[in-house]
């Protein structure tokens, strides 16, 4: 019997002066920079953006004799108010005091509408004063304007911001605006949001964030796959049978029953994060890491999918999803869907309330020809990049790897936005060729054309979508995989 051993990942502290702090040593030095967070008072900037605008200050990347942070939203709160809110949601710890205290002063709130003059013109005069304040140079200061915000209200807050906050750019300066997902529905509506956004704001200044692009293993696949001469040989049809990306949750929706409701799980995750996934797994190798011509690959390889049919997805939803009483009895959404991409044959897979929680890709190989170890009941090889829970990169080999802890995606995804990197944003065209994949079958499931197979909780979903992968040609691995 042919012996397998793993890839081990060994943990050790992260420091500035490592991977992180060389990929971003060439932070533009111009003038003081105003980080504006719109919507300050919601759980997404609470939770997810002031606790990365922290790390970064504690990581060196955000000085604070050149920045300044902006809360604005709709409540009425104090500069303390603010403070005391976030301040729960930021790392604890006696050794952190003085880094917290030092950073929430560098807060200031200001409260106003989305949709009326008033507000942004006296957002518009604190960021001014701070400039001011910093003997900025006209012309030299940076405005990034964060939307913590649902995508209904981008436009109207776009035309404030293009109306009001504007810094003059002819030295070095510059205005940019980063959106969060869900960017549209369908095409239909991305289209237009991208229209309404687009009339006001070049592209280059427009970052339209996917914190999936910002984890370390998912931008670490560009060097996986071209920095490594063993896997350019491999990483082909010829070798491999099929690739897996896969999403599981362990919980359900969780009090969010009526908002997921909305979007299912197809609009919620495999539209967005798992086909950016895709796009890197699949990729031609670009002519350069510019992040142009990166993306230029991507959306070559999603205008080469292949339309969706039917018999090529399996939709589920979870039994008691529609005890929650913010969903409609009626309710069609899938919480769970396994997706087959004809494009040398990948699927999707992604899913609430299952027996694990995980997002990982696995790249399965062909069965090796002349089976002379009698290995094939030990099932295929493969290539597994275990994105969460603890990140890991292992396979049937013996062989190690060391790994560094690694900043959370948004900290990395902001200071690109700050840097000027687009290359882990989506871009315009792209966005439009991944709802151009999804719109039929989507419109299809929405207007109950396409039916949900119920699931029992804590179960790997629904039978048939088990049954669709080995139709697809993946052929379960036996034995318990060591979890790196």
């Amino acid at each position: 019997m042919a012996a397998s051993g793993e890839w081990h990942c060994e943990k050790r502290p992260f420091s500035k002066n490592e991977s992180f702090a060389r990929d971003n040593e060439n932070v533009p030095e111009t003038g003081c920079l105003s980080i504006i967070v719109l919507g300050a008072s919601g759980d997404l900037a609470k939770k997810k953006t002031f606790p990365a605008l922290f790390n970064l200050y504690r990581q060196g990347f955000l000085q604070s004799n050149e920045v300044h942070i902006f809360g604005y939203s709709r409540t009425k709160l104090s500069d303390d108010d603010l403070r005391d809110r976030i301040r729960g949601y930021l790392p604890q710890g006696k050794e952190l005091t003085n880094d917290v205290s030092d950073f929430l002063q560098l807060i200031k709130y200001v409260s106003g509408s989305y949709d009326a003059p008033e507000g942004f013109q006296e957002l518009d005069k604190a960021i001014s004063e701070h400039e001011i304040s910093k003997n900025s140079t006209e012309g030299s200061s940076r405005r990034l304007f964060y939307l913590a915000l649902p995508p209904s209200v981008y436009p109207q807050v776009c035309k404030m911001i293009k109306s009001y906050c504007m810094n003059k750019s002819d030295l070095g300066g510059w205005t940019r605006i980063v959106v969060e997902k869900p960017f549209g529905k369908d095409l239909a509506s991305a289209e237009e949001l991208s229209s309404q956004i687009g009339e006001l704001f070049d592209e280059p200044q427009i970052y339209r964030i996917d914190h999936y692009l910002g984890k370390e293993l998912v931008q670490n696949l560009l060097v996986l796959r071209f920095a490594n001469r063993f896997f350019l040989p491999l990483w082909n049809r010829d070798n491999i049978a099929n690739v897996q990306i896969v999403f599981r949750e362990d919980f359900g929706t969780e009090g969010r029953g009526g908002y997921f409701d909305q979007y299912g799980i197809i609009r919620d995750i495999i539209q967005n994060h798992l086909l950016q996934v895709l796009c890197l797994v699949a990729m031609e190798k670009p002519v350069s890491l510019k992040p142009e011509h990166i993306r230029d690959e991507k959306v070559k390889v999603l205008q080469s999918v292949v339309p969706i049919k039917d018999e090529e997805v399996v939709l589920g939803q979870y039994q008691g999803y529609k005890d929650d009483p913010t969903v409609p009895n009626d309710s069609n959404t899938p919480t769970f869907a396994t997706v087959i991409y004809v494009y040398t044959m990948k699927d999707g897979k992604a899913g609430k309330a299952l027996n694990s929680r995980k997002a990982e890709i696995r790249v399965q190989f062909k069965d090796v020809p002349g089976d002379i170890f009698k290995c094939q009941k030990q099932g295929r090889n493969e290539f597994v990049i275990r994105l969460q829970p603890s990140e890991a990169i292992y396979m049937k080999l013996t062989a190690t790897l060391p790994r560094v802890v690694i900043p959370e995606a948004y900290e990395r995804l902001i200071l690109d936005t700050i840097k000027g990197d687009q290359q882990h944003f989506v871009r315009r065209d792209e966005l439009k060729a991944a709802w151009e994949i999804f719109t039929p079958l989507l419109h299809r499931i929405d207007q109950g054309e396409f039916k949900s197979l119920p699931y029992k909780p804590g179960s790997r979903g629904p039978v048939e979508a088990d049954e669709l992968l080995e139709r697809a040609g993946y052929v379960q691995t036996h034995g318990k995989e060591k979890n790196p």
